[in-house]
């Protein structure tokens, strides 16, 4: 899947390659809370231990050639797998090798958390998003089970462009669906698909996408001046996939999207909010749940999820396993907990900028001491290495 200079390329970005067509790479957020710093916004929404979970990819082709993405288009694409297909057992080990070397570091740093630190190597999570798309990988479903079976949570994101392999996968913890823009198109300027049937592909990828028994979440990746339009649109696209969660985030001027897209591309994260507000008057059956300001989303929810007036969007990880194991037919109602925080702060990307406020915008949780930080720079976490952009 790689040529030699793509290979080197990934790995100068600190990419590990997997075999011959997987990758691994820290997340930033991972090295932020193992830093004591707090965690990602799928801790605030879900309750995924950031300093626990890692994040690769099982396909570094992808279909699409999307405007937003921080990749470079020397990326192989491919509409059809055509390559040697890796065994399940060599990505899962080496995967967890490559990540925990790449963590190694942080055993001999002053400012790392210890306790946090030692947790990281133990695998909980697995985000499998990192690039390219995933879901291709002819054994996935082999590769989710042993995963589940080691006790690591799934959570996949796919491009819509693959409706087959979402009606033939497996119980996944969570499963995303993107949804890049309103109409065809629309879609086609912003995610430049190889597909002459995109449309048609997201649409039949939606309707499987609302069949699946367990947690569905539909993203929205909102580009200022571009794709924030149409809101009766995007609702009635929701709305055929029908998801648990909606996530809507700003695109990030990161990485070789900056060679795409401008500056003013990128929404403030009242702007995301002021969408989310807008997005729900057409979404009777949701609800504005809860949002990170460093991340600039907003989390929405089937109205069902909040239960005598207490929200549950968090997942009991031990129930999903014994349930995931079980080989029995189970749904998302059956692994929930009570989230934490909710709502909205009514403070935005400006208001983060100048707050220096300890402690401002925290979840805590009663097992131990991690929160989640409102207060880390936006841009901190995107892009390539040498392609950070902070803002201060």
């Amino acid at each position: 899947m790689l040529t030699p200079a793509a290979r080197a390329e990934l790995e100068k970005q600190q990419y590990r390659i997997i075999g011959s067509h997987s990758a691994v790479k820290t997340c930033g957020w991972t090295k932020n809370m193992i830093n004591g710093q707090g965690g990602c916004y799928k801790l605030k929404f879900y309750g995924i231990m950031s300093n626990q979970c890692m994040q690769m990819t099982t396909s570094i082709s992808c279909a699409n050639r999307c405007t937003f993405c921080w990749r470079g288009y020397k990326a192989p694409v491919s509409k059809d797998w055509k390559w040697d297909v890796d065994d399940p057992e060599l990505i899962f080990k080496e995967s967890l090798c490559a990540h925990h070397k790449l963590l190694v570091g942080f055993g001999g740093s002053e400012k790392a958390n210890k306790a946090a630190y030692q947790k990281s190597k133990e695998v909980r999570h697995v985000a499998l998003s990192l690039t390219g798309e995933p879901i291709t990988y002819p054994r996935m479903n082999e590769l989710v089970e042993m995963f589940h079976q080691n006790k690591v949570s799934t959570f996949l994101v796919t491009n819509s462009q693959y409706p087959e392999h979402i009606k033939n996968l497996k119980p996944i913890t969570q499963l995303y669906c993107s949804v890049d823009a309103p109409t065809k198109e629309l879609l086609k300027e912003v995610d430049v698909p190889l597909f002459p049937d995109f449309w048609e592909r997201m649409i039949q990828s939606l309707e499987y996408l609302s069949r699946k028994k367990q947690r569905t979440c539909i993203r929205l990746t909102v580009i200022k001046g571009i794709n924030d339009v149409l809101l009766d649109k995007y609702a009635e696209l929701i709305m055929k996939g029908f998801p648990d969660f909606i996530e809507v985030k700003s695109y990030m001027h990161v990485g070789p999207s900056q060679q795409r897209l401008k500056r003013e591309n990128m929404p403030l994260h009242e702007e995301i909010v002021e969408f989310c507000k807008d997005l729900v008057i057409h979404l009777p059956e949701y609800e504005i749940v809860s949002e990170h300001l460093p991340s600039r989303v907003v989390m929405l929810a089937k109205k069902k999820f909040k239960k005598n007036g207490v929200w549950h969007t968090w997942i009991d990880f031990e129930k999903f396993h014994e349930l995931a194991a079980s080989g029995k037919e189970f749904t998302t109602d059956d692994y929930l907990k009570k989230t934490p925080q909710v709502g909205l702060s009514g403070k935005g990307t400006v208001d983060k900028r100048k707050s220096e406020v300890k402690g401002e915008q925290e979840v805590k949780t009663k097992e131990e001491n991690i929160f989640v930080d409102e207060k880390t720079d936006e841009m901190e976490f995107y892009g390539e290495a040498e392609e950070l952009v902070q803002i201060r």
